[in-house]
């Protein structure tokens, strides 16, 4: 599937473009996000814990018809982009704050079918110009379209641009400190993954 829309903010239009992980094209996205997360995170993930993590997941669970890897380009040249895979290990939140508690079994494992949304990101040259909000929204779509009624995501505690992002567009935080709370009286505020849920159908 490409789309071709007239950008507001460049002189180039933004091509949408579905690619599979080895695609050439997707590099700039990994190479990105790698350094983004080095920057933050420094202090907490070694290079070989850092290297792990990117590769864990095999390019199939990116393809149809379970997951989706889209890019967006300008002139050709990725700028943005963002995938999902099918949720199957057990989430993390609480589940009070669940839009259904009965979505998740007692291991906290989604009994059903969710998208999880992995590895979103803008160029460094080219934020704050909507174009992360034009990715969840291509990922939503074809979400819904490959029969995901729920999309599920963590992002970082030191990536507050993200949760904002989420929290605006609609997603649900199910920790305090993804929901932007106050800390505790003591002033701690508990360090880890800032999960988020968010339903494509009525719950």
């Amino acid at each position: 599937m490409t789309a071709v829309s007239a950008s507001p903010w460049a002189h180039a239009a933004i091509e949408v473009r579905d690619v599979h992980l080895s695609d050439p094209l997707v590099e700039p996205l990994l190479a990105g996000l790698s350094v983004e997360y080095r920057a933050r995170y420094h202090d907490l993930l070694t290079e070989e814990q850092h290297r792990a993590e990117m590769a864990h997941y095999a390019a199939e669970e990116f393809a149809p018809p379970v997951g989706s890897l889209v890019l967006l380009l300008a002139d050709g040249e990725p700028v943005a982009g963002g995938a999902f895979r099918r949720r199957l290990e057990p989430e993390l939140g609480e589940t009070a704050r669940l839009a259904r508690p009965d979505a998740r079994d007692a291991d906290g494992v989604p009994v059903v079918p969710t998208a999880e949304l992995k590895r979103i990101w803008t160029h460094d040259a080219h934020r704050r110009r909507g174009l992360a909000r034009r990715v969840l929204a291509e990922l939503e779509t074809r979400a819904r379209d490959l029969g995901y009624p729920r999309l599920y995501l963590t992002t970082g505690p030191r990536q507050p641009e993200a949760a904002g992002l989420y929290r605006s567009t609609g997603y649900t935080p199910l920790t305090a400190a993804a929901a932007g709370e106050p800390a505790d009286p003591a002033g701690e505020q508990p360090f880890g993954p800032l999960p988020f849920e968010k339903w494509l159908a009525t719950p």
